[in-house]
Parts: structure tokens; C-alpha cells; sequence
């Protein structure tokens, strides 16, 4: 049996189209609020101490959040319909929330939700095609559908999926402590490429959370190479709906310029929509922006004082010149490479049908 790429990718445009304007609002918000009202204070990261701009910021960690059992939810509704909607969104919220198991916290974010997304609708396709007797033929779309898909998904990722995933990233935040006496370079490379390759997911976390730690010790220079890829990705991508216009649909080019707003507060999550769309050629360019920019604030010895990232937290930055330039050079390597990866959107639906 052939897999059909050009369903797959329909699917997948689906849930990134119903994703955006959540990415929007959770995105303006979000970053309005820490750009009028947020100070970078070391060892807490960006506070906001004026009470209407943290209710703002309320509202754009609520869209955040939610973009990821949108994306999950209508990559479920575009494979098996309406019935197949609300346990995709059950099953997205499941994939963004922290969830322990066997003393591991696991939260796997969107790339989560893209499994769950897919698991949830050919599954509910499948159970739409099993004849159900009369007397339960009206309740099945309703009540049967979503219930037992909601459940059969959902103890598969936490018992099946999720487990595996947490045990993975304790050995990862083991490797990081053993790399972290050895050469700066490979440890900039390999931490740049965490922080982007699931931009806020759990090999982000393991990243991030090993840095703070590291804090704790005096070692500001571990979130100093974290600070510069959270916003590679975001930037870069941004910045590459720019440069070739003709190479994203106006959804993405839009998704773009929310991606850059978010870039510059240091919101990894921005560049999500345009991952979704196009992972393949998407990823790797984000991780190689970030393994490059992580890399030279690595040698560069930047130190950042907040656990927080991106040009926002500049003020408290050791090494500025530096960081600035880790920026530049990631975000420029990010967006080159992406387009010189994609081709023109026209010749995309040529190569599809």
C-alpha cells in the first residue's frame, strides 16, 4: 500500500491554517506584553510587574497554548471529519500538558500533536466504517466515536508513546552534563540544535531546563548558547518569507511576520506554522541556524543572566557584540537555507499533482 504525501500535506496545511490565528494572538500578546512592560532580571528571566500587561500576557499564553490542540484537532477533522474534531483536540492538549509517568514529566508539544493528530483521525476513519446496529447508529458520531478514540489515543501516548520519550530525555540531559567540560563547539552546535528542532517541545526543554540548572551552579554561559537559537528560528524563518515571497503561500508569508515579532522577544514558538507546513525542508534549516549560532556564542563565552532568550534580554547579555552577531549569522544561515531548499508555491502544486 503506496502512502499518498499530497493527502498527508493536505492534512497537515489544514491544521496549520486553523493553527495560525491562534499563533497570531498568542503571539501579539504574548510579546506585547513582555516588549511595553517586561525587564530582564537575572536568574528570573522577563518580569512583568504592571498588572494590566500580565493579564495581556495571560491572553497570549492562552493562544499559545491552544495553537497546539488546534494544529492536532483539525489535522484530526481534515483526515475523518467532525467526529474525529474534538478527540484530536483532547488528544493536542494531552501532547501540551506536563504529564508524569513512571517519575518521568513529559510534554512533547507539537511534534506530539502531529502524531496524535494523525493517530486520531484514520483511527475515527476506520471506526466510521464499521456497521453499528440501528439502535446505536444516532448516538455513534457523538458519543461512541469520541469517546473510545479520546481514550485509545490518549493511554497509547501516555503509556506507549510518552514513557520512552521522557526516559530519552534524561539520558540527553546526562550527555549534555558530560559534554559541558569538553569542547565548546560541540556543545554549542548539539545545544543549538535542541533548542530549535521542536522549537519549545521536550528536546527544546531538556535544553533549557539543563541550563538554568547550570545557573544555579554560576554557569551563565549555558543559557547564554541557549539564548541565541530560541530566536534563530523565528528570525530565520521570518526573515525567509521575505526574502522569496514566491515560495510561501500568503497564509505563511502572514505566519512570517507574527514569527518575527515573536522572534525578537525570544518566542521559539513562532516559527511552528511554517514547520508544520513544510517540516522537512523546515527543520533542518532551523537546526542548522541554530547549531551555528549556538556555536559562536559557545566560543564567544556569551553569558546570559535571565533564563530567557533573543534580542529582548540584550541589556544583560555578556559578550553583546557577540551575541548579536550568533544572531545574525544563525538567522541568516536559517533562511537561506530554507529557501534554497523549497521551491516556488506554484511549481510545489505542479510537483504534487
Amino acid at each position: 500500500m503506496s502512502i499518498d504525501f499530497k493527502k498527508i500535506k493536505n492534512h497537515l496545511m489544514t491544521g496549520m491554517s486553523y493553527m495560525i490565528p491562534m499563533t497570531v494572538i498568542g503571539g501579539i500578546f504574548y510579546a506585547g506584553s513582555i516588549a511595553f512592560g517586561g525587564t530582564a532580571v537575572a536568574g528570573e528571566g522577563m518580569v512583568i510587574k504592571n498588572e494590566f500587561l500580565l493579564h495581556v500576557q495571560e491572553i497570549g499564553g492562552a493562544g499559545l497554548f491552544l495553537m497546539i490542540p488546534v494544529l492536532a484537532g483539525y489535522i484530526a477533522y481534515a483526515i475523518a471529519g467532525k467526529p474525529a474534531l474534538a478527540p484530536g483536540l483532547v488528544a493536542g492538549y494531552i501532547a501540551n500538558t506536563e504529564i508524569t509517568i513512571g517519575g518521568n514529566a513529559v510534554k512533547t508539544g507539537f511534534l506530539g500533536a502531529l502524531v496524535l493528530g494523525f493517530m486520531t483521525g484514520y483511527l475515527v476513519k476506520y471506526m466510521k466504517k464499521i456497521h453499528y446496529p440501528e439502535l446505536i447508529k444516532s448516538v455513534v458520531p457523538i458519543l461512541i466515536i469520541p469517546v473510545v478514540t479520546s481514550f485509545i489515543v490518549c493511554i497509547f501516548y501516555m503509556y506507549i508513546l510518552a514513557n520512552p520519550i521522557g526516559m530519552a530525555m534524561g539520558g540527553v540531559e546526562s550527555f549534555l552534563t558530560s559534554l559541558s567540560s569538553g569542547s565548546k563547539i560541540v556543545l554549542g552546535i548539539i545545544m543549538g540544535m535542541m533548542v530549535t528542532v521542536d522549537m519549545g517541545g521536550p528536546v527544546n526543554k531538556t535544553a533549557c531546563l539543563f541550563s538554568i540548572g547550570m545557573m544555579a551552579e554560576g554557569h551563565y554561559e549555558f543559557f547564554g548558547i541557549c539564548a541565541v537559537p530560541i530566536c534563530t528560528a523565528p528570525l530565520g524563518m521570518g526573515l525567509a518569507t521575505l526574502l522569496a515571497k514566491n515560495k510561501y503561500t500568503q497564509e505563511e508569508r502572514d505566519a512570517g511576520k507574527a514569527s518575527l515579532f515573536m522572534g525578537l522577544i525570544g518566542i521559539s514558538e513562532g516559527a511552528i506554522p511554517l514547520a508544520v507546513a513544510d517540516p522537512a525542508k523546515v527543520i533542518p534549516s532551523i537546526m542548522a541556524g541554530g547549531a551555528v549560532g549556538g556555536a559562536i556564542a559557545a566560543v564567544a563565552g556569551v553569558k546570559d543572566y535571565a533564563p530567557h532568550g533573543g534580542p529582548i534580554v540584550l541589556p544583560i547579555i555578556d559578550e553583546k557584540i557577540w551575541f548579536v552577531i550568533a544572531i545574525i549569522v544563525g538567522t541568516l544561515v536559517t533562511a537561506i537555507l530554507v529557501n534554497l531548499l523549497k521551491k516556488p508555491v506554484a511549481q510545489t502544486e505542479l510537483a504534487d499533482k
